[in-house]
């Protein structure tokens, strides 16, 4: 009986997680769909729109414009930490499988 192949790593590496965060900056959503997750970056614009929404009408008329909008800002700011803490969970888990080790500087058990 033989041995299975070894495992051969990902063809195509994913997207670099600066470029991904640089893209959810310029756009809500595209972060997300660059890491082939559409559905989430949809789900964050639905929630940028519906909390904008709400807090803009239920603020009061001397609340500044930031803070007509805060409930959307905030979670914009969450969109773009999410595509970029998955993405670099996404790009690290490939550089491993490819084998292509660890960082320089750290230690390996």
């Amino acid at each position: 009986m033989t041995a299975p192949p070894p495992a051969s790593p990902p063809a195509n590496p994913p997207a670099n997680p600066h470029v991904v965060a640089a893209c959810a900056l310029i756009l809500p959503g595209v972060g997300q769909v660059l890491n082939r997750e559409p559905v989430r970056g949809l789900m964050f614009v639905f929630f940028i729109l519906l909390l904008g929404g709400f807090t803009l009408k239920t603020a009061g008329p001397e609340i500044s414009l930031a803070g007509k909008f805060s409930g959307g800002i905030f979670v914009y700011a969450m969109s773009v930490l999410d595509a970029y803490q998955r993405a670099r969970v996404r790009f690290e888990v490939w550089r491993h499988a490819a084998g292509q080790g660890t960082r320089q500087g750290t230690r390996t058990k």
